[in-house]
């Protein structure tokens, strides 16, 4: 039997890689239920799906070390130098994600075509697994048929300079400050004297519970699982 997917559902499950959360598409009428740890409903979804085991598919999202290596990739396609370093740099360690996301909005040109090239192999990853799986699908994806998509161009880097990361940024700052109009300095410079008066350590160390001088939780905003915004979406943030 054939059914009709919910596709706006099923590629936020497909994008959504979190220890926290896992999806199961409905083989009865397309729907995905999601279940989210801590939300009261959790018990009950789960034992609908624990009930059901032949109705409920689990949905396999891109992992997050795939979407890394998406991300790699299109940063080798950047042709912008400058631009490129400093997605050199925001993919170094944890919260690459958010920094990658954060770099790109500066510059919307670059951010359209990751969100597009991401878009392409997203849905190539959720057309392969319910080919795989043998599900009949009756209403075609919005997108069409996917064929595998090509990797970007890698654009050749120059030799390096020998700078180190945190000079590279400081250049770049230093070259910034040059472009940006005189009115608006002393309002660049009242930002740049309040992140030099808070010192590194508030944003190197980790955030501290004050009541138990003991490591707070981390924001799971921060964490590395946390892959993308739903691509069809383009949120700012």
């Amino acid at each position: 039997m054939s059914i009709n997917v919910n596709w706006s559902d099923l590629e936020i499950a497909f994008e959504r890689n979190s220890p926290d959360q896992e999806s199961f598409l409905d083989l009865d009428n397309g729907d995905l239920l999601a279940i989210v740890e801590g939300e009261p409903d959790a018990a009950a979804r789960r034992a609908k799906v624990a009930d059901h085991p032949a109705r409920f598919l689990r949905v396999d999202p891109a992992s997050s070390r795939e979407q890394y290596r998406w991300m790699e990739r299109f940063v080798g396609s950047v042709a912008d130098p400058a631009l490129r370093e400093r997605l050199l740099i925001a993919i170094d360690g944890k919260g690459a994600f958010r920094r990658f996301k954060d770099v790109l909005l500066a510059f919307p040109a670059e951010r359209e075509r990751w969100f597009a090239y991401r878009s392409e192999l997203l849905h190539f990853h959720m057309q392969t697994w319910l080919e795989h799986l043998k599900i009949e699908i009756a209403n075609p994806p919005p997108w069409g048929r996917v064929n595998q998509p090509a990797e970007p161009a890698e654009v050749p880097r120059a030799i390096p300079s020998g700078e180190a990361p945190g000079e590279i940024l400081r250049r770049q700052a230093r070259e910034m400050l040059d472009a940006i109009p005189a009115a608006e300095l002393p309002t660049a410079l009242a930002f740049l004297e309040f992140l030099r008066d808070r010192g590194p350590s508030s944003l190197l160390n980790p955030k501290r519970d004050e009541s138990s001088d003991r490591p707070a939780p981390a924001d799971p905003k921060d964490d590395d699982e946390d892959t993308g915004v739903h691509v069809g979406a383009h949120p700012a943030s």
